[in-house]
């Protein structure tokens, strides 16, 4: 562990609140508006590697269709999807549904408030477990997501290369205030989405763990979401006609081979996203 560059912590609380407070208005999304639990990890696995524009309309449907806890779990995992849909990265919606019914099953209805148990949920990591435990209980131990770690980055990194997060949340135990730590973290990744992240030299590149995302078109993920949409509108279909329709998608051509396409509809069946019936594909109930 090293010590990479020294800014005094009293000057940066000042900077990143001056921040805040001037933009408070600006950045109060609806998940900053509760303490309710189950709303806020949705709001955390929504916005996991998705912008906020595109998460907020889709989090306020899903309050509204899926209220509780109670509600999500018992709702069909088709209806959960039709109102994911769009968000990208399907598996999420999956993960939601599951840990709900895990907590229904083995929590008494009840979120936990220990990030460690939160870990056990399906989907859910170590960033997510802490931010859930400390925007709805407020037990706040330092964590790391995008837009804190170009903070650090950019404050206490220096000229330094493979950043490891060990170090960076050493400098986070360091310079979080005594109280109000969960609007501190709020205000952490304001400052970084804000300020931060439109400066041209991203600062996690100097991260460890950074890695840069391939391209969506014509990608696994790109055909996934492909079959998803088609099973969605048509409720039902073969793999033959899921793959009739892809043939003009210019970008679906590399996974049309019948050993690709099959791969990855056993992926999607293992993963618990479709069910098969006398070999007609639906999104699973």
């Amino acid at each position: 562990m090293y010590i990479i560059k020294t800014v005094d912590p009293k000057q940066f609380q000042k900077i990143i609140r001056k921040h805040y407070r001037k933009n408070k208005k600006k950045n109060n999304f609806p998940w900053r508006r509760t303490k309710n639990p189950y709303h806020i990890l949705v709001s955390e696995i929504m916005l996991q590697q998705t912008q906020i524009p595109r998460v907020i309309p889709k989090y306020n449907e899903w309050i509204k269709t899926f209220p509780t806890i109670q509600a999500l779990a018992k709702a069909p995992f088709s209806k959960v999807m039709s109102i994911w849909h769009g968000l990208g990265y399907n598996r999420r919606a999956r993960y939601l549904k599951d840990a709900a019914e895990k907590i229904i099953k083995l929590h008494k209805n009840k979120i936990p408030r220990d990030p460690n148990m939160l870990e056990t949920l399906p989907g859910i990591g170590r960033y997510t477990a802490r931010a859930v435990s400390c925007f709805a209980y407020g037990i706040c131990e330092p964590f790391l997501d995008t837009n804190i770690r170009r903070v650090y980055i950019h404050f206490f990194g220096g000229k330094k290369e493979k950043i490891t997060d060990e170090t960076l949340l050493m400098f986070i135990q360091k310079t979080a205030p005594i109280r109000n730590k969960d609007k501190w973290y709020g205000a952490l990744m304001d400052y970084g989405r804000d300020i931060v992240g439109d400066k041209k030299d991203n600062p996690n590149r100097k991260s460890k763990t950074y890695s840069k995302q391939s391209p969506f078109l014509g990608s696994r993920r790109y055909i996934r979401a492909k079959i998803i949409t088609y099973l969605l509108n048509h409720k039902t279909g073969t793999t033959t006609q899921i793959k009739h329709a892809l043939k003009k998608d210019i970008h679906a051509q590399h996974y049309l081979a019948d050993r690709k396409f099959l791969s990855l509809i056993s992926s999607l069946q293992h993963e618990g996203m479709l069910s098969q019936s006398s070999k007609r594909l639906s999104i699973r109930r």
